[in-house]
């Protein structure tokens, strides 16, 4: 998501902020024969979700050209999406007989995975329509052809629209099958090409990024050192920011006790890969602290090219595998670490990152710190990434991601909106805090993560426009698409639930950890330095991609704590813990209502040295956009963070 570092990694286009709208299929082209309830005109089966929301008449352009490229996945259903999903609820629900009862890799192909036949006819359809078939998986099919092929296909005409100052095409009205593969497709993603960009295929991938250096003075422990003679903040002398918390710190924070990880496997996702994440890793071990890694116990999964290198920004991707990493090891330092990356940072490629893990069955835990506005996601694209999330449940996996790092969007959608594939009833959200460790690795508190900022005024005798504008904060908020699952009933509140103002809905995070940059966690990454060479450095970092990854390693203690019995996915298990002594119960006031809370940081104004000189600023903690940590579940926290009782409930 974002870190300290003020720097944005992507999926799709970016988190690029498009005003949030209901996800709804579009209209049917006028004099098109309509539907019936179950999407059927007769003789077409409607794959809802294709015509994407900006295809609108105002932004039509005109038709495609019928010789125009089109690639596309065509998604699968299997022999049985809904007992697919009443088996994964079944599994992972305590309350169920099934629970726990999960299935092998084999086993969930050979219920629920697409037959021969499915495949063959969905093929045979393709070819026919004028499609080439460019690859087959027991997931989708891929298709190219020109743009006639595909409006044959899919009985939808294609015309380009303006988005966002760009020319894309994208159908006029909603794609379809025949009728007769109803059972077998589930959907179609790529008949838009927004924001699908020209690929460019490389044997390398770029140098690491310039380096980034955090300018001191440094708290080594949270109020360790103050900054006495700076302006009083809400009463006191704020203390210095961290120099950023290591993994003894956050194992005291969290309850690891004697719990290590071991025997557990532990999966992280991002796209591209680190060329110097071994050395990285096993350096910052050795410099703070954790435990060396074993042979093998640090493993990647890569794809055999990339793509999409200069749109998504490879480089910047280094430091999230870096921090996903080193944040894993930190917390959970025997469990094994399995890195799958992905081609390029497109869904397309990430949903086969996901998919490698659960057809091979390659961990039980997935750290997922990646993401995008819901405004951006169309149901065609959650459809196919929640029958991986359904799965791997069948299988004993579960999926954790990061709720974002803008609070309620506002500030760069106008629009209240959560994230994806957060908003998923199948996954954990993992929301973010401001986090307190003292002396001796003691606990004292935690705040829901949301900064104001004011700068150090030129005479040194107040801060600018105090308390400051919002800089950034933890995700969270009720979605627009996706229904309550039935774990969040009777433990979120209705005034969240239906915030939308219709029936209650999805409502993001579930759970939540460190996240705060201003008391974010300590990296070592190769960088290049000023002088165009490569070097080792370590800096703070935060961002619910820090929480993300806590979490992981944190259920990766408790399931060591269940004797490695597989947690799957943990959502109904942690909701039926809420309102107990495993979780720190939240809040934006921990000392007290009216008693607020900041911190000073001191940043180099080039990022990596004094030559341009430093800025002092003033960051004010528990103040996230509209949303607020409360008592009880709230919209920044869920239902807390992890306590020291957390990983002990687990255990049998």
């Amino acid at each position: 998501m974002r870190s300290s570092r003020s720097r944005t990694l992507r999926t799709r286009a970016g988190l690029a902020w498009a005003a949030a709208l209901p996800l709804v299929a579009g209209a049917l082209a006028l004099g098109a024969p309509a539907a019936d309830a179950a999407g059927h005109d007769g003789g077409r089966h409607a794959l809802q979700g294709t015509k994407p929301l900006w295809a609108t008449r105002q932004a039509d352009q005109g038709a495609t050209s019928a010789a125009a490229g089109v690639t596309a996945r065509v998604y699968l259903a299997g022999r049985d999406a809904k007992g697919l999903a009443d088996h994964a609820r079944a599994v992972s629900d305590p309350h169920s007989a099934a629970y726990g009862k999960y299935l092998s890799p084999a086993q969930v192909r050979s219920r629920y995975g697409a037959t021969h036949e499915q495949i063959a006819e969905v093929t045979d359809w393709l070819e026919t329509s004028g499609l080439k078939v460019t690859d087959t998986t027991n997931r989708y099919l891929a298709v190219k052809g020109d743009v006639a092929a595909a409006e044959r296909a899919f009985a939808t005409d294609l015309h380009n629209y303006r988005k966002s100052g760009h020319t894309y095409h994208a159908p006029s009205a909603t794609a379809s099958a025949p009728a007769s593969l109803a059972d077998a497709v589930l959907t179609v993603t790529g008949l838009d090409n927004a924001p699908r960009l020209a690929e460019h295929h490389s044997a390398e991938l770029p140098p690491p990024s310039a380096v980034f250096r955090n300018s001191g003075p440094f708290s080594s422990y949270y109020g360790s050192r103050t900054g006495k003679g700076l302006p009083s903040a809400y009463g006191s002398k704020a203390p210095y920011a961290v120099k950023g918390y290591t993994g003894k710190q956050l194992r005291a924070a969290y309850g690891a006790k004697g719990w290590t990880g071991k025997g557990v496997t532990v999966a992280i996702t991002d796209a591209f890969a680190s060329p110097t994440i071994a050395e990285d890793a096993s350096r910052y071990a050795a410099r703070n602290g954790d435990p060396s890694y074993r042979g093998g116990q640090l493993s990647q999964v890569l794809p055999e090219k990339y793509s999409h290198i200069e749109e998504c920004d490879a480089a910047g991707w280094y430091g999230e595998e870096t921090l996903d990493v080193e944040a894993v090891h930190a917390v959970a330092p025997a469990s094994d670490i399995v890195y799958v990356g992905g081609a390029s940072c497109m869904d397309d490629d990430l949903l086969d990152s996901l998919g490698k893990i659960v057809d091979g069955h390659l961990a039980d835990i997935v750290s997922n710190s990646w993401g995008d506005i819901e405004a951006n996601e169309t149901p065609d694209v959650a459809a196919a990434y929640d029958q991986v999330f359904q799965q791997g449940a069948v299988q004993g996996i579960g999926f954790y991601f990061s709720s974002g790092d803008n609070g309620d969007e506002v500030a760069n959608t106008g629009t209240k909106q959560v994230d994806t594939p957060a908003n998923s009833a199948w996954v954990t959200a993992v929301g973010g805090t401001s986090l307190a460790v003292g002396k001796r690795d003691t606990y004292r508190w935690e705040t829901g993560w949301g900064t104001l900022k004011a700068v150090l005024s030129k005479d040194a005798n107040s801060w600018d426009g105090f308390p400051g504008a919002f800089t950034s904060g933890a995700g969270g908020g009720t979605s627009r698409t996706v229904a309550q699952p039935y774990y969040q009933r009777g433990v979120v509140p209705d005034g969240l639930a239906k915030a939308g103002g219709a029936g209650a809905m999805r409502t993001v995070p579930d759970i939540s950890a460190v996240a705060d940059p201003n008391t974010g966690f300590l990296v070592g990454q190769t960088q290049t330095l000023p002088d165009g060479s490569l070097g080792y450095d370590e800096y703070r970092i935060g961002g619910t991609s820090l929480a993300a990854p806590v979490i992981a390693g944190v259920q990766a203690l408790a399931q060591q704590a269940r004797h490695g019995v597989a947690i799957g996915f943990a959502n109904p298990g942690i909701y039926q813990r809420y309102g107990t002594g495993a979780y720190h119960d939240v809040t934006d006031h921990p000392l007290g209502a009216g008693r607020d809370l900041a911190v000073v940081r001191v940043d180099y104004n080039n990022g990596t040295d004094a030559g341009e000189g430093t800025t002092t600023s003033l960051r004010t903690l528990g103040k996230d956009s509209s949303l607020h940590a409360v008592v009880g579940y709230d919209d920044v926290t869920g239902v807390g963070s992890p306590s020291a009782g957390y990983v002990r409930s687990y255990r049998p």
